[in-house]
Parts: C-alpha cells; sequence; structure tokens
C-alpha cells in the first residue's frame, strides 16, 4: 500500500531490536475501508479509506525510550487484537504498556491495573466475550522471560478494569519462560480452548478458558506462531 510505504512519517521510523516489523493487520468489519496496522517501533496507524491515506493513532501511549514520553509516533508497539462484535474497541501491548481504546483508537487508557509487568509480547481475544482478552506478562526489556520465575497466563474479563492470574497446572518454580507476540492462540469452542507455546519450545493448553492446564509437547524448537482450529462439527458445548 502506497499510502503506507511512502507515509511522511517513515523516514523517521527507527527499528526495534526485532527490526522494524510490520506485525499486526486488523480490518474494521464495520466501517468499509478502515484498518489498523501496529509496527515496531513506529506505532499504531489507521486507514480509513482502504490504504490510500494513514494516520498515526498512539495518543495516550508512552515511548519509555524516547526524551518525548508521548510522542506522535514511534512508540515500539508489540501487539494489537480487536473483537469483531465490538471494533470500536481495541487491546494494546507495548513496550512497557498495556492499553485499550474505545474511540478506534483515536485515544488510549492505561489498564496494567494488578499485573506483575506491563512488558510483555502476547495477547489474544476469547473468542466470544469482547470484553476478555488474555496476556502473558515478561519481567523487563532487560530480562525477558516470565517474572518471578512463574509460568502465569493473565486474563480480564471486564475489559482491563482487572486482570486475573490463571496458573492452575503450569509450573510457578523455575519457569523462566518467554511467549512471543504470535504465540498465544485460542479455540472456537465452548468453553474457548486457550494455547500457548515457550520459546523453549513447549506447548500448553486449556480446555476450559484457562482455569486449568495441561503441557502438551514438549521439546520443539522456539515456538514463535501457534494456532488452533476446530476441524469438522463440534458439538454446541465441550464435554
Amino acid at each position: 500500500m502506497r499510502g503506507l510505504f511512502e507515509h511522511p512519517h517513515r523516514p523517521r521510523w527507527v527499528p526495534g531490536n526485532g527490526g522494524l516489523c510490520l506485525h499486526t493487520i486488523i480490518t474494521d468489519p464495520s466501517v468499509d475501508g478502515r484498518m489498523y496496522v501496529a509496527i515496531s517501533a513506529a506505532g499504531v496507524y489507521r486507514t480509513d479509506d482502504g490504504g490510500r491515506n494513514w494516520q498515526a493513532r498512539n495518543c495516550g501511549i508512552r515511548a519509555v525510550f524516547r526524551p518525548d514520553k508521548y510522542p506522535e509516533f514511534g512508540q515500539c508497539v508489540h501487539k494489537m487484537v480487536m473483537h469483531p462484535a465490538r471494533p470500536e474497541r481495541l487491546f494494546l501491548q507495548s513496550h512497557w504498556g498495556l492499553y485499550r481504546s474505545d474511540d478506534a483508537a483515536d485515544t488510549w487508557q492505561d489498564i496494567a491495573n494488578g499485573v506483575p509487568s506491563d512488558f510483555g509480547f502476547a495477547m489474544v481475544m476469547h473468542p466470544h466475550d469482547p470484553d476478555c482478552v488474555y496476556i502473558v506478562p515478561i519481567e523487563s526489556d532487560e530480562f525477558r522471560c516470565t517474572p518471578d520465575g512463574r509460568l502465569r497466563v493473565y486474563r480480564t474479563r471486564n475489559g482491563g478494569e482487572s486482570w486475573e492470574a490463571l496458573v492452575k497446572g503450569l509450573p510457578q518454580k523455575r519457569a523462566y519462560e518467554t511467549i512471543l507476540r504470535d504465540a498465544l492462540a485460542t479455540d472456537t469452542l465452548q468453553p474457548a480452548g486457550v494455547y500457548f507455546g515457550t520459546r523453549s519450545g513447549q506447548i500448553y493448553g486449556s480446555a476450559d478458558e484457562g482455569k486449568t492446564w495441561n503441557k502438551i509437547i514438549d521439546g520443539f524448537p522456539s515456538i514463535v506462531c501457534l494456532k488452533a482450529a476446530v476441524v469438522g462439527e463440534p458439538r454446541a458445548k465441550r464435554r
């Protein structure tokens, strides 16, 4: 899309440690021509005309590594998600920052309430509940492992007003794991399954929306992307 490739901000975009990475693309099912992208380290951009023109949409997102902590662009966004049932609301995991927007990314508010760290990569929506989001916090940009060596998935069911740790079945000692931005996924069953993979090559899964977990497999190379699919005609309720 030439409108993004030739954006006047582009010469001033700065690569993050993983390179200059456009990692997230979200289309709005309710507005023709509206789409969002998230770029490290450039921030969130939105188009309302099918990609001809793009506007930076980073108001309220911190950039702790820059002299101006709230610039127009240049934030290192790690992941952004939206539920199609409520497309005006988006959630965002940044390089130090956890945010929600209720106005199609025009403004963002901090929702890091009750998490051990607001640094992290992975973020995924619940498939049926637009108020429910899952994340896996990482200790810091200097120590990119789960805080305190405890493998914890965090869930909000009220749009980020509060978070709860989901730990049953996950190791809580010496579990210094890293979960990358696309290594967390859900299926579409009832109740929903939640899955994640680690850089140490382990895959964990929950068949009850995160209440309990099991290790599915071990011994893989680093898991950088994990997807879940429902095959065939499942029953309406998981048994």
